[in-house]
């Protein structure tokens, strides 16, 4: 199968998009990279560690660029919405950060103009790219569980990263970005239920007492239009120095003629140092205890990275420049992702339970 020679944008140059672009610079079907950020030196920085041939402050004069034919976002959670749609409109495939936005109508505007513009458009839940997961999914497209009736995933994190999360921006707050993931992984593992129900509660504790808009610990339980039910829960509010590098995760998938028990908690890989171990997402801040390969992205070992960003962003190369099927998360299911966080958020907020799909009248911001 000959690939497609691909001229790449990079749109935002933080931590995710550092890594897609070093990943890229090594996907032989990449031939040319442009990168931007709305702080240039940023994008600067990024091109000289990769050998980008292009840098710049504007984001529409990368995507705009005629070397430029597939389009990366790893912006802020908030900044999403304006580069998916330039690109669209230019017939660039794009890859995005989940989740595609922070309301419904964001999301609804990309739909429209994948439609318009006959786009591609996918988008990053990076926990379909861990191999216990994919391993998983393979026993759920066998059947192997038999009918299945019910799951669950709970993850952990610290409350520094928690913090983190909501300064960037504090409509992005752990359930809208950290559960999502798992919402994703559910609705991926029993695909062909459709979500109906919502119902969630919270509990308040150090993140509003440090003047964030979101509960320290987050309960919800999902019913599916056959009766199907997942509970799932989240807390960003464990100590800064909870050994967890990223997510401490456990989720359980409950069938008729089987289960699945996946521990990603990584307790079976702990490391203790008197001179600390770097966090993946918050820089300067160190933990001597650390759950290793708890970060979300992946980890860097001898030189190279290892692990889902890399798994997931060479999928997405070769879907675009071969044609290969990929696993990565369709505009609708990260719409519908979206819309399962966000009632999660109005049923804590209201107290009762959430029907979907969302009328008009939840249509909020996160």
């Amino acid at each position: 199968m000959k690939a497609k020679a691909l001229g790449l944008a990079i749109v935002g140059s933080g931590r995710i998009g550092t890594l897609r672009g070093r990943v890229a610079k090594g996907h032989p079907a990449v031939e040319y990279i442009a990168v931007s950020d709305k702080e240039p030196g940023k994008a600067r920085d990024l091109a000289e560690k990769i050998g980008a041939q292009f840098h710049s402050g504007d984001n529409d004069e990368i995507i705009s660029r005629p070397e430029v034919n597939a389009v990366i976002v790893s912006t802020a959670e908030g900044d999403h919405l304006a580069p998916i749609l330039k690109a669209l409109e230019l017939g660039k495939p794009v890859l995005v950060e989940k989740p595609i936005g922070l309301t419904v109508d964001e999301a609804d505007q990309v739909l429209r103009a994948i439609a318009k513009h006959d786009g591609n458009v996918r988008v990053g839940y990076s926990r379909r790219y861990m191999d216990k997961y994919l391993i998983a999914k393979e026993q759920m497209v066998h059947g192997r569980l038999g009918r299945v009736i019910g799951g669950s995933a709970r993850v952990f994190n610290s409350r520094l990263n928690g913090m983190a999360l909501m300064q960037r921006n504090p409509h992005a707050t752990p359930v809208v970005d950290g559960l999502t993931y798992y919402v994703d992984l559910m609705n991926w593992l029993v695909q062909g239920k459709q979500l109906v129900e919502i119902y969630a509660r919270g509990q308040d504790g150090v993140l509003k007492e440090a003047g964030y808009n979101s509960p320290d610990l987050t309960h919800a339980i999902l019913t599916y239009d056959d009766g199907t039910i997942v509970n799932l829960s989240i807390c960003y509010a464990l100590p800064a120095k909870y050994p967890a590098l990223g997510h401490a995760a456990r989720v359980e998938v409950i069938g008729t003629e089987g289960v699945i028990i996946i521990n990603d908690d990584h307790t079976d890989q702990l490391m203790y140092s008197e001179k600390g171990v770097p966090h993946v997402y918050l820089p300067g801040h160190n933990v001597n205890m650390a759950f290793l390969q708890s970060g979300v992205p992946g980890d860097w070992a001898l030189g190279e990275f290892w692990g889902p960003i890399n798994n997931e962003t060479r999928a997405w190369l070769e879907h675009i420049s071969m044609g290969k099927p990929c696993a990565l998360a369709t505009p609708e299911e990260a719409r519908f992702n979206l819309e399962a966080t966000l009632a999660i958020q109005h049923s804590m907020k209201t107290g009762k339970p959430v029907a979907l799909p969302l009328d008009g009248k939840h249509l909020l911001a996160a």
